[in-house]
Order: C-alpha cells, then sequence, then structure tokens
C-alpha cells in the first residue's frame, strides 16, 4: 500500500489551486511559495491568488512542491499542475528525468478518482507493445550486450544478470496481460471532495473537554439564634 501523500496540491473543478495537509513548517514554506489562507469558521485551507492565469498557478505549485519535497515532504501535486523538472530529496536537481517521469506517473495513478483513470495509467506501464516494462526488458537486453563487449568472465557474469533481469520483465508482462482491463471493469465508490472529508471530521470530532465550575449549592442559612430572655426590671 503506497504511503499516503503529507501535503496535497491540486487544482480544484472551480478552478482555484488548493492545499490540504502540512504542520507548520510546511505552512510557512507555502506562504513563502505565494500561497494565502482561506478561513471559514470551522475549517481553513491554503490557496494560490486568484486571476493569475494557469500558467503562472501551475509554476507557483510545481515550485512550492519542489520545496517542500526538498525538505522531506512527500507531495502529491495534481497532473495538471507539473511544470518545470521534478525533484526528490536523493535528486534536489531533477537530473534523474526518466525515473521521474515514472514517478509522476505514479503520483497520477495515486490520485486517480476512478477505477477507469487508474486503468489508463496502468496500460502506460503494461501495454505489450510501448509499456514501460517492455520497454525497460528491452533495455537489459542492450545492457547485457554491452557487458559482453568486455570479453572477461565478470563481464560475462553481469551479461547473465542483465539477461535474466530482461526475462524476469518480459515474464511479468506476461503474467499481468489484461490487468488493466480487469482493473477498468472494476467499480468503486466515488472519493469523496476535501470539503466533505474536513466536515466529517468536525461531525465525528470528540467535543471538546470542558472544565465545569462545579456548581456550589446555595448556603441554608444558619437558624437564627432564640431571642435572649430581659431581664425583669424592678423599679
Amino acid at each position: 500500500m503506497p504511503t499516503p501523500p503529507d501535503v496535497v496540491i491540486t487544482r480544484h473543478p472551480t478552478g482555484n489551486v488548493i492545499v490540504e495537509g502540512g504542520d507548520e513548517l510546511a505552512t510557512t514554506l507555502l506562504k513563502r511559495a505565494g500561497f494565502v489562507i482561506e478561513t471559514r469558521p470551522r475549517s481553513f485551507w491554503y490557496r494560490l491568488p486568484w486571476d493569475m492565469g494557469e500558467a503562472r498557478e501551475n509554476q507557483m505549485a510545481s515550485h512550492a512542491a519542489r520545496m517542500l519535497t526538498a525538505v522531506g515532504y512527500r507531495v502529491e501535486l495534481g497532473p495538471d499542475l507539473h511544470a518545470g523538472p521534478l525533484t526528490t530529496p536523493s535528486d534536489p536537481r531533477g537530473t534523474r528525468v526518466h525515473g521521474h517521469q515514472i514517478l509522476r506517473l505514479t503520483d497520477e495513478l495515486n490520485s486517480a478518482e476512478t477505477c477507469a483513470t487508474a486503468a489508463s495509467l496502468t496500460d502506460h506501464v503494461l501495454d505489450p507493445n510501448d509499456g514501460v516494462l517492455v520497454r525497460l526488458s528491452e533495455f537489459f537486453e542492450a545492457a547485457a550486450e554491452q557487458a559482453k563487449a568486455s570479453e572477461t568472465d565478470a563481464s560475462w557474469d553481469l551479461s547473465y544478470d542483465f539477461a535474466e533481469a530482461a526475462a524476469t520483465l518480459t515474464s511479468l508482462g506476461e503474467d499481468l496481460h489484461g490487468a488493466a482491463d480487469q482493473l477498468r471493469a472494476l467499480d468503486r465508490p466515488a472519493k469523496p471532495s476535501w470539503q466533505a472529508r474536513v466536515a466529517s471530521y468536525y461531525a465525528t470530532a470528540p467535543a471538546a473537554q470542558r472544565t465545569a465550575t462545579a456548581a456550589v449549592p446555595p448556603e441554608t442559612p444558619a437558624p437564627a439564634p432564640p431571642p435572649a430572655s430581659r431581664p425583669n426590671r424592678t423599679r
């Protein structure tokens, strides 16, 4: 099961770019990236200023995602918000571009709202002609040939390892043949919006503990002492 992200940056159906999740440090970085806080009586979230244009919004959202990722947050950036190179804590300059392309595909799969969308993304990996698996198999076959060129015992051992990796990937693709279509045929309940999740949280959260002041019963007035008898006076 994939680890859920710490911060989610998405474009709301209304067009606003909003952020869910994060802590105090993430909030500081989001503000630095240009996000502003939006509050309601019982909730708050972050968004980009309005009327900036999608291109600028994508740049700012991607910049915020890179800042958060660089300090160790797991960030889910909406697929329609990517702009510029993707970075990770282990590759802050974004030089491993091919691995990052797969990472983006994984991010899109994690945020898929329907099985049909997830299946379409899975096709990119499992397609028998142009999918990631078949291309990786071809890559390891080429690596095996490169290793052979050295014509040493060590190179032959390495060549066999690469060839075995290629065969494993080919076998994996054959085992998963039709898996995307099976995923497409599945159905699942619609994922609730973030507003619905916030409302559900407040509806089910335990009531705040209140320190009640113990009621002090009204004091019963002490019985008045009987009037003292007056001494008899004599003239």
